[in-house]
Order: structure tokens, then sequence, then C-alpha cells
């Protein structure tokens, strides 16, 4: 289309204004041929074009007292319009009437030029235009599955719980919880010692955390992994369908069209009788969030809620569009509404079971989101007594157990699940775990190797390679590194020897380290040169009288006593501790690589004769591990490192990486004391050491 200002020109050099009356008494414009007064068709329409595309901007030349130039609006608007002679003439210009009212006037510019929002009517109108477009060639569903396009969605919803991107500092939790009473965190929440969501850092690559186990068998850590975006399906997608059970017969007796026969899942129902009736409006509010027009899609089901208040599936749509739109402002508030609108819509009259079940299996999986443990396992327990025969749920229950620290409540509703289905490796590896967390080591071998053979969802997962693997070893079976080089094949470990579960991809990995490696030699040559008077400050706290060194509670010894006194702990003070080794302190006080590291701890470590610690691994790659030698017997101290066994000196720094297997012996006549330091991985960015959670 020309600029404006051609059309002007074009006007004065072809026509001269004369006074018409038409049919209505109205006075009009009229095009007179230059060259003698007749009227030609081209001359008709583009005097007819200036009329209807011209005179009407000129009309509502003024928005907000400031002249806003319409050409733009006009020529981004053509493109979307092919004009009809006929129709201009009628005043048919619909394709610039924005907010509904049928016309063009200065409202419509406001919203053309995003000065104003598009009215919900209009929204929900254009949406059930689009959704009412079809192929040529396609075939309704069935009258008694009406739920469109939205079946797909909503039936990923319900099969598998999506994890939302990490939410910012924001997001806080209801109650303050550690991993000591809370192991099996949710894996989408980093949690500080004060119990906020903290945001996962996201230096080089986006960071994610997912349930994991770290090396102490009665507890549940997570494991960072590069997080991949998963988006929802689009409304047109087929529906998902079961892989094809193995046949048993040879492929050539059976006949041909069983062999390309594929079961399909089926769509869950979440429309009532009534709700088939308004099932246009709901999909086009539906597809407003699908395509994330969070906010429209918010309004358009607060319109349906308020005109059909007692339809379940508006509401459900109004809390999915809630959910949405908390992830997307990054509020607690707005989740907390969405959690709210699950339990109205799953309380409605008439709502189908597969509607009940969605809602309130999302309602779980936000409230765990936000730290509301116990509430999630409320809602939970109330699943499955509507729906007892559901196994799946109550595998998601002894989850939420597990997520409270209650490892009897899990291990009853496991011990009932394989009562009833003895096959469901879901139910194996947890009830495995658990009893390996009861120390109950040959017994929870059978239940994790066969939990992990059963190939079930939800069971090829780190933490179960990893205690399968302990267990094996602590029985003294070498297949234990078969099963570790699996966990390894599966991309759950770096390597056999390196197991740790909380890693940060391209982190330099190898077992010892000299300190010149690290970059912290000021560090290693304080502790070296000042290494007596952190001896002699350990040795006058070691009086059992003190209560000060502790033992060891991670279950990773064999045989012996171990104990410890820790001064830092996941980068903070460890509450009074430093008033006994003020000195000791005082020297660590200006190496924040040390004091700083969130991942690892300062403490004095003791042993006594005739103790063995188990081969394990650390729970992340993030650190490296300082051990300076304080009291260390001439003979029977030894520590092995993947396959390269050292021994210590005193005022000699040893420095390893944790996250590769190490084993420790201490055979001598007299205790060993050693002072831990565990410092930043050298190749962190200072942004990465800020973000990582604790541990």
């Amino acid at each position: 289309m020309a600029p404006r200002k051609n059309f002007r020109n074009q006007a004065k050099k072809e026509v001269k204004p004369a006074a018409v009356v038409n049919k209505n008494g109205v006075k009009a414009e009229a095009t007179v041929a230059a060259s003698g007064g007749g009227f030609s068709g081209t001359k008709i329409f583009t005097w007819f074009m200036v009329l209807a595309l011209l005179g009407v901007w000129s009309s509502v030349a003024v928005v907000w007292f400031d002249l806003v130039d319409y050409d733009n609006v006009i020529a981004e608007r053509a493109k979307e319009f092919r004009f009809n002679f006929s129709e201009v003439l009628q005043g048919k210009l619909s394709a610039y009437d924005a907010d509904g009212d049928g016309d063009f006037d200065v409202e419509d510019a406001k919203v053309l030029l995003g000065l104003k929002e598009r009215p919900v009517s209009v929204l929900l109108r254009e949406a059930k235009e689009e959704s009412a477009v079809k192929e040529p060639d396609a075939v309704p569903p069935p009258d008694d599955d009406v739920d469109g396009s939205q079946n797909t969605d909503v039936e990923s919803e319900i099969q598998a719980a999506v994890p939302l991107p990490p939410i910012s500092d924001d997001f806080i939790p209801d109650d303050s919880r550690d991993e000591a009473t809370h192991p099996y965190e949710d894996e989408n929440n980093a949690i500080d010692t004060k119990g906020e969501l903290v945001e996962k850092a996201q230096p080089q690559q986006t960071v994610e955390e997912s349930k994991q186990y770290n090396d102490q068998p009665g507890s549940l850590e997570t494991k960072e992994t590069e997080a991949e975006s998963v988006p929802e399906p689009e409304a047109d997608v087929e529906p998902e369908v079961e892989s094809v059970p193995e046949l048993k017969e040879n492929a050539e007796d059976q006949p041909k069209d069983k062999l390309q026969e594929k079961p399909k899942k089926k769509k869950p129902k979440l429309l009532n009788k009534f709700e088939k009736t308004i099932k246009m409006e709901i999909d086009a509010a539906e597809k407003l969030r699908k395509k994330g027009k969070v906010e429209e899609a918010v309004r358009a089901f607060e319109t349906l809620v308020l005109q059909y208040p007692q339809s379940p599936r508006c509401r459900y749509g109004k809390a999915l569009a809630e959910d949405g739109l908390a992830e997307k402002m990054l509020s607690n508030d707005m989740l907390q509404k969405a959690i709210g609108t699950y339990k109205e819509a799953s309380e409605l009259p008439n709502a189908t079971p597969d509607l009940i079940k969605a809602t309130l299996k999302k309602r779980a999986e936000r409230q765990q989101f936000l730290g509301r443990m116990r509430g999630a396992l409320a809602t939970l327990e109330k699943l499955v007594q509507i729906f007892p025969e559901d196994v799946a749920l109550k595998n998601d229950l002894g989850v939420a157990h597990l997520l409270i620290g209650d490892n009897k409540g899990a291990k009853r509703i496991y011990e009932e699940v394989l009562a009833t289905a003895p096959s469901d490796g879901f139910a194996k590896v947890h009830y495995g775990f658990i009893l390996k967390s009861e120390n109950k080591i040959a017994e929870s071998i059978p239940f994790l190797r066969d939990g992990l053979e059963s190939g079930h969802p939800g069971t090829d997962d780190g933490r179960f390679y990893f205690h399968l693997g302990d267990a094996l070893q602590r029985m003294g079976d070498d297949s234990a590194y078969k099963w570790y080089e699996r966990g390894h094949l599966r991309g759950h470990f770096a390597s056999v020897w390196q197991r740790s579960l909380y890693n940060v991809d391209g982190l330099k990995a190898q077992p010892w380290w000299t300190p010149k490696d690290t970059g912290y030699m000021d560090l290693v040559k304080t502790l070296e040169r000042n290494w007596r008077i952190i001896r002699d400050e350990a040795q006058s706290v070691m009086d059992k009288t003190t209560g000060l060194f502790v033992p060891e509670e991670e279950n990773l010894r064999e045989k012996g006593e171990w104990g410890q006194f820790t001064l830092w702990q996941q980068g903070k003070k460890a509450g009074e501790a430093c008033r006994s080794v003020p000195k000791t302190c005082g020297l660590l006080e200006r190496y924040p690589e040390a004091t700083g590291c969130k991942r690892g701890q300062i403490k004095f470590s003791v042993m006594q004769p005739g103790t063995h610690v188990w081969p394990h691994t650390g729970p992340t790659n993030c650190r490296l591990r300082m051990h300076l030698g304080l009291v260390i017997p001439k003979t029977g101290c030894k520590i092995r490192c993947t396959n390269d066994t050292r021994a210590w000196e005193e005022g000699k720094v040893l420095i390893f990486d944790d996250s590769f297997e190490h084993e420790v012996w201490q055979d001598a006549d007299s205790y060993r004391l050693i002072f831990i330091v565990d410092v930043w991985h050298p190749e962190l960015t200072q942004y990465q050491r800020q973000t990582l959670s604790s541990i």
C-alpha cells in the first residue's frame, strides 16, 4: 500500500471535489474526471479507497492528544486483509475492528497500537473461529469422548508431571526444612539453610535439580543436570501410544492387521454432559493458554467460570491458566491461588473421575513445589481414597511420605503395592531403598536389582544404581561395578569411579590434585605453616566430656569409631563451634573459597584404631577436599581414591576430589587426627559459587 502522502498527491492531480447529495440527504465527495467529467471504474475505486482508508483515519488522528501515524497500522493490518471493493462500499472494515464494537474508531486504534488490551470477548471469538477451522479430512471425536483437541494436552499433564523451570527467590515455601529432616526433596527446588527456594545456578548451561540419593544410605538428595525445556504438546498432536507388547509367536504367523495394531492410551474424559454443549468456548480459552497467552487465558476462564460456576472443566482450565501465570510472574501468591482453584474444581458436583484425578494430581505437585509436603500428602491420600485400585497413585503417596521423612509410612505403602502388584518396578526400587536405609543391606539388593531390571517408569534413576552398587560392594560382590557401569552408560554418573549426583558439567575431573592445580596455594601454605596451632586447639577439645566430637552419622563405617567436630557447614559457621577453637577459625576467615563453600564442610576428624570406612563417593563434583595431617601414626593409616592409595603426613595437605570413589583404613595402634577443609572447585565461576544450592 502506498504511503498516505502519495494518495493525497494523486488525488490533487486527478480530481476536483464536488458536493453531492446522496439518497440519505448527506453531502459526500465525488470524483470528476479531469478530462471531461466522466467517471471511470478505476478512478471510482481509487476515490472510494481514499474515502474509506484516509477519511476514517483523519477522524481519529489524535489519541490521548498525540498525533498518531496510522500508516504503519494500516500497512501491518493490510498484510492480513484483502480488500473487496463492494465490502469497502458497505463499510465492512472488520479487519480493523479490534475492540469488537463493529466499527473502526479511536478505541480500535489504541488496541492496534498496543495502548489498550484486546477485550476477552474478542479473544474468545477469534480463538473459537480458529478452533473451528479443521483440516479437510479431520474426523471429529466420538460423542462419548468429547474433549476435542484438548484431550491430548491434558492427558500429558495427567500422565507425567512436567517440572517447571526453577522459580527465583520470589517463591518462598511455608515451612523451613533442611536435608536432614526432609532428604527426599522436590525435584525443582534447591533449598538453602533458611528453607527458602533459591534460583539455581545457570552459568553456562541451564541447571535444574532432580531427585537423587546421595551416598548416605538413609537419605535422598538431588542431582543437577542440564535442564531440557519440555514443551507441552500442540493441541492437534496425535495421542500417545504405548509400545507394542512382545509377540510370542513369529512375525510370519501373525495376521498383518495384528502386527500393525498399536494399542492407544485411553483419553481422559474431562467434560461432563453439560460441558459438551459449551465445548467450543472451553476450547477457545484453552487455545489461549496453549499459545502461552496466560494473562488472556486467565481472563477468558474467569469469564467462563462466572457464566458457568458449576462447570468443573472451566474451573480446572482457570487453575491451569493461573498455574502458568504463576510461573511467568514467579509469584507464590498466584501459585497458591491456582492450588485453591484446583481444589474447587475437584469438589464441584458432576466432575468426571478423570478430571478429579488430573486436578488433584496437579494440586499435589504444586503443593510439593511450594514445600507444603504435608498438604501434598493429604491431597494424595484423598486421591488414593477415591481411586483405591490405582497403583500409580499409591506409589506417589509413598514418595510423599518419603518427602516428609516418614520412611515407615512409605514402607507400609510400598508393601501394600507389592502385595497386589508384585512386579511393580517403581515400588520395588523405593522399597529396596528403604530397606537399605534401615541397614538391611542383603534384603535390599533383590528389590533394587529387580526394580531396575523392570525398566518401569521412574526406575531409571542414578540414585537406585548408586545404592544397588553400594549394597553389593558392602556384601563383597564385585558385580557392583557392572551396575555402576550401567548407570554411567545411562548418563547418571560421570564415570564408573566418579558417581556424585550433584554435578556441574564440564569441570576438570581427576581424583588427586596438587596445591598448584587448585590455585589455592595461599590457603595451603597457611594451613601447613600453622598446623601445630590447629592441632593443639583440636586436641584441647577432644575430651569426650566436651561433647564437641560426635560420631559419624552417615552409616559409612563397616567397623570402628569415627568422630567429627564441624566448624563450618554449607558455607556458614556451625553454631558457636569457633568459640572453642578461635585461632583455627581466625586463620580461615580470609579464605572464602573454603568458608563460603556451600557444598562442603570444615571440620576435625578423629579415627580410632580398627576403623574401616566403606568405599563411597561424595555428593558433588563442585568441591575439592583438603586433608591436613595433625596426628598421624607411622603405619596403618591410608586412604584410597580410585585405584591410587596414599598416606597422610603431619603438617602436610593432601587434596582429592571426593566425588570419586574413596576408602579409608585405620589399622594403627593410636588415633589418627586430621583437619578437613572443603573448597570450591577452582573452575566454578563466582556467579556459580553464589547461586548453586547448598549441600
